[in-house]
């Protein structure tokens, strides 16, 4: 695999980290708080998920179709926030969530086939 198709998978890793703790971080550490600062908060978290996912995706568009960088975007987005829903928000993951999993697979299968 060369440099210009892991890339963009890295930056989509990346950027999704910190898709997540935009949508999801404030669930923890500011929900007792105004709803105002949490928008604030996650719009500036966002700002560096774009800063990464649009170059991810410039970059990516050069070796992967549009329904492949979708699919990569969607898996990578379901094990960064598996991993952020056990080490972060110290939830159990449910073997449901394993089989929806697979199903992911499945989707990345027939969209990368030939």
């Amino acid at each position: 695999m060369s440099m210009t198709m892991v890339t963009p998978l890295v930056l989509l890793f990346f950027s999704n980290i910190f898709m997540t703790f935009a949508w999801y971080g404030h669930l923890k550490s500011l929900k007792a708080g105004p709803l105002w600062i949490a928008i604030a908060v996650s719009w500036g978290i966002a700002f560096f998920e774009y800063v990464l996912q649009v170059p991810a995706n410039r970059m990516g568009s050069d070796v992967y179709t549009l329904p492949q960088l979708k699919i990569m975007q969607e898996v990578i987005t379901m094990i960064v926030f598996a991993g952020f829903t056990l080490l972060y928000m110290k939830e159990d993951l449910k073997l449901d969530y394993l089989w929806a999993s697979l199903c992911m697979v499945g989707a990345v299968y027939f969209v990368f086939r030939s």
